[in-house]
């Protein structure tokens, strides 16, 4: 509608480098939308190494601390607002190589202001640039503003109110209204990988079964959990909460009627081999043909080591997954047969009761381009893969690659991945938690990164992105399970693809 400002989506981490001439607005509008410390001004440079923000003498070095302080920022992966006119085109590519280099993504704010606007702000100053010298910037910018849709990933017409955005949801924001016109359906998975909720033991299993029961109220497809017996670094401490797989899967079975049930995935290393597949033929019967059978080579040495596993070489444990997937068709198939595999050998593949489906969908975990998507090419009915669209393209790209090889149909292998997030109803909401959970040391945008923290807007636009590079179902883990209403506030996100 007519007078309304646009919101200015940000990337975290980000170069922001702020264009336009004297009196456009720049200073007062960076200083509104960010912290001083994500600021780098030329004027203020110029009073750290001159006589103050005026000393024009001081300007060579001024711009020689400017680009040193772009450039450590933006290694560190730092949000960095430059203050400058952002006229020099040498200038500007010097910054941008600084953060290309360190694969931040660079963005403009361009302040289009009518020269007269900025003779008259300029005029109102206390110390106002020469009026030769604004008249000179003033000649400069139509060239610069033409320039900059080339040189940066965005350029956003300044002023607006700034949302600082995880740089995964921001570089598809655009998708949310192509989503809306033209939906394309995705599946929704939930994985539950720690349980350390408030109440202790005694609230685990009450909390679990709500959770189960309020995913597949909302339409999540399949609910999936680790195959650890302690905590892994990558989600919190080797004391922390974590309940066996098996277990907990015929728990869930019992506490839902419809959802999909599986481990994500099962290390082939931890237990006999055809006994993994007798417990997955079990969960099939007692789930009503809901079973999902994931499967990896393992890594977690210091699990193994710590319950007295064997930790074979990374070569042994993939001959391990690969006898475990020719095995697990056999043992749910008619008959008893011997199978004679890479590393094991059972005399009677025998299991009774038979699964209720005809076959157990087998997923395998992992994106490895020359053994583990070959294996999946030839034996499994899904894969488990990590990253965002550029990468999952390429992934699957190289699966199918295997599959003409293996002369396989793909679209036999349903696409999975693995997201790891946060999700509030909007900005407003978003903003309160990660406040909440930020502090000195680890501010909101550093703590919305970590977390791929959104709205349900900013997920939607990610979500479509990865089903246009062929993801069928996205499997999330959600970063407040724990919290009250969590599977709610993530529900509109399914709606939008359903």
């Amino acid at each position: 509608m007519p007078g309304t400002i646009r919101q200015v989506i940000v990337p975290s981490g980000a170069l922001v480098v702020l264009a336009g001439p004297s009196g456009s607005g720049k200073s007062t509008w960076a200083s509104e939308n960010f912290r001083p410390d994500q600021i780098v001004s030329s004027d203020s440079l110029r009073a750290l190494v001159g006589l103050g923000e005026r000393d024009q003498r001081a300007g060579t070095d001024a711009f020689a601390v400017l680009g040193d302080v772009v450039a450590r920022r933006t290694k560190r992966g730092l949000t960095t607002v430059v203050d400058s006119l952002g006229l020099d085109p040498a200038q500007r590519g010097r910054w941008i190589e600084h953060a290309r280099r360190h694969g931040r993504p660079v963005v403009a704010v361009a302040f289009d202001v009518p020269a007269a606007e900025c003779r008259r702000r300029n005029k109102a100053r206390s110390h106002p640039v020469p009026s030769k010298a604004l008249t000179g910037q003033l000649a400069r910018w139509p060239d610069t503003l033409a320039a900059l849709a080339d040189e940066f990933d965005a350029v956003h017409p300044g002023p607006g109110p700034v949302r600082l955005v995880p740089g995964a949801l921001a570089a598809h924001h655009h998708l949310v209204a192509i989503q809306e016109e033209a939906p394309v359906s995705l599946r929704f998975g939930l994985t539950i990988s720690r349980f350390d909720w408030p109440g202790g033991p005694d609230a685990i299993g009450p909390t679990l079964a709500t959770i189960a029961a309020d995913a597949e109220a909302v339409g999540f497809s399949s609910l999936w959990v680790m195959d650890h017996v302690m905590q892994i670094p990558q989600v919190g401490r080797a004391w922390d909460p974590m309940l066996e797989s098996t277990t907990t899967l015929g728990f869930l079975a019992a506490a839902t009627s419809s959802i999909r049930l599986g481990t994500l995935v099962t290390g082939i290393t931890y237990r006999n081999v055809a006994h993994v597949g007798k417990i997955a033929a079990t969960l099939d019967v007692l789930s009503g043909g809901r079973a999902v059978c994931g499967l990896g080579a393992a890594w977690f040495d210091r699990e193994h080591h710590a319950y007295g596993w064997d930790m074979p070489s990374l070569a042994e444990r993939y001959e391990l997954l690969e006898d475990a997937l020719e095995l697990f068709p056999v043992l749910w198939g008619p008959g008893s047969p011997e199978f004679d595999g890479r590393r094991i050998h059972v005399a009677e593949a025998t299991c009774y009761p038979r699964p209720i489906q005809d076959r157990i969908p087998i997923l395998v975990g992992g994106s490895g381009e020359h053994r583990t998507l070959r294996l999946v090419a030839r034996h499994a009915d899904a894969c488990n893969l990590f990253g965002e669209p550029d990468v999952i393209r390429h992934k699957i790209d190289v699966l199918h690659g295997h599959c003409r090889d293996l002369d396989r149909d793909p679209g036999e292998i349903a696409i999975t991945q693995l997201s790891s997030i946060l999700c509030e109803t909007d900005a407003d909401a978003l903003a309160a938690t990660l406040d909440a959970m930020a502090n000195d040391r680890m501010p909101t945008e550093i703590v919305a990164d970590e977390l791929t923290a959104g709205t349900v807007d900013d997920h939607v636009g990610r979500f479509r992105a990865l089903a246009d590079a062929g993801v069928d179902e996205v499997v999330v883990s959600l970063a407040d399970i724990g919290r009250p209403g969590a599977i709610e506030r993530f529900a509109p996100v399914i709606d939008a693809f359903a």
